[in-house]
């Protein structure tokens, strides 16, 4: 008595289906390949109406899951409102980015540990090249912060991170 082996086929198919669908929608293979490039003109230049943008902190970027590079700097403009500013930014395109000022220690073998402090989000990563500003909420007490990461919230990691460092 032989079996039929088309329901195996049938279910093993759709399994492998659902599978390929599910892994395409949560790693956005294609992002490896995509390029967003973002160029914002600095703090400064919208406060040119007498006003200045004075640094009150500056960091590089180190990589962590993705090869990440850059600076970031934050600026307190004249009207009294602090801005976030990426400059030369490089990392990958992936899902769900953000970014984060954090109140951990930037780590050289990863990001994991981010998100276990307090952290605020500044938004949706406008593009993974360029130059870009984010505003800080009003009432953010930036000495609790010490570091921006790239922080990809589908997978909970840390595309990269710079530490900030006060001006001397």
């Amino acid at each position: 008595m032989r079996r039929n082996k088309r329901p195996v086929l049938w279910i093993t198919t759709a399994v492998v289906v659902v599978a390929a669908a599910v892994g395409l929608y949560l790693f956005e293979p294609w992002r490896l390949f995509t390029t967003n490039r973002v160029d914002e003109a600095p703090p400064a230049a919208a406060a040119q109406q007498g006003g200045t943008a004075k640094e009150l902190a500056s960091g590089t970027f180190i990589s962590h899951e993705h090869e990440t590079s850059g600076s970031v700097e934050i600026h307190k403009l004249a009207d009294g409102k602090a801005t976030l500013r990426l400059t030369d930014l490089r990392t990958s395109d992936g899902p769900a980015l953000h970014v984060w000022l954090s109140d951990q220690p930037v780590r050289q073998d990863g990001g994991g540990n981010l998100d276990d402090g307090q952290y605020v989000d500044l938004g949706d990563l406008k593009g993974n090249e360029g130059n870009q500003n984010y505003a800080i909420p009003a009432g953010t007490d930036l000495n609790k912060f010490s570091t921006v990461t790239i922080w990809c919230e589908r997978f909970s990691v840390s595309f990269g991170a710079a530490e900030l460092k006060q001006p001397a």
